[in-house]
């Protein structure tokens, strides 16, 4: 199996995820995480995949129903590919300074906590599904200045530019209270729509088909 970029997860996915693959935290999921397993309880990169497969599954769930009322076969590569690239950004990446309070402080924050955190905040807008997220510029420098690069879906109908905008400035909120990173810009990228599920009250945007991009020209601070 391989990421949207090539990576090949068979090799990528145990180290990323302490041992664990996408395939077996969804088996956990379903088993209602029971019998508890520690290593996967107590690994932050597991938590942050499985809440976000939550979100994907919750996304995802009335369309593939609507589609077996119709007899319709579901396309579902769209959510392999939100998790290949949950199972990517889920590692811990580098470790992102934080600004210490005393001489002896030296916090930092892993990036794969940052990518969870702008995922969940991308996810909090409603008809919104994040399907990529990363962080452009040298973190592991205290001041430094990054991007953040959000890629995500959206039901069909939704106004994309205000789409757009709730969404930027929702992540550009949640990094700058919860991080030191210093972002100069947060760059929002719609690549797909939604399946449409049956609880949809949105019109479906008539030929609407194919990848609209709609990403921020200016920073944000």
């Amino acid at each position: 199996m391989t990421a949207p970029d090539g990576t090949p997860l068979d090799a990528l996915e145990p180290d990323d995820l302490d041992g664990h693959t996408i395939d077996e935290l969804a088996d956990y999921l379903d088993a209602g995480m029971r019998p508890a397993d520690p290593s996967i309880d107590d690994s932050a990169a597991c938590q942050n995949a499985l809440a976000a497969i939550l979100r994907v599954r919750q996304a995802s769930h009335g369309s593939l129903e609507a589609a077996a009322l119709v007899e319709a076969p579901a396309d579902e590569s769209w959510i392999g590919n939100v998790l290949a690239n949950i199972s990517i950004e889920s590692r811990s990446g580098r470790d992102v300074p934080l600004r210490p309070r005393s001489a002896s402080e030296q916090p930092v924050m892993t990036e794969g906590a940052i990518r969870s955190l702008i995922r969940r905040t991308g996810d909090g807008v409603p008809g919104v599904l994040i399907a990529r997220c990363r962080l452009d510029g040298d973190v592991t420098v205290l001041g430094s200045p990054v991007r953040v690069v959000v890629e995500l879906a959206v039901v069909p109908g939704a106004a994309i530019p205000s789409t757009a905008d709730l969404v930027r400035g929702a992540v550009a909120r949640a990094v700058s209270e919860q991080t030191d990173l210093v972002v100069e810009g947060v760059d929002v990228v719609v690549r797909d729509l939604l399946p449409e599920t049956p609880a949809a009250t949105e019109p479906e945007t008539p030929g609407a088909t194919g990848t609209t991009d709609a990403t921020d020209t200016e920073g944000t601070r």
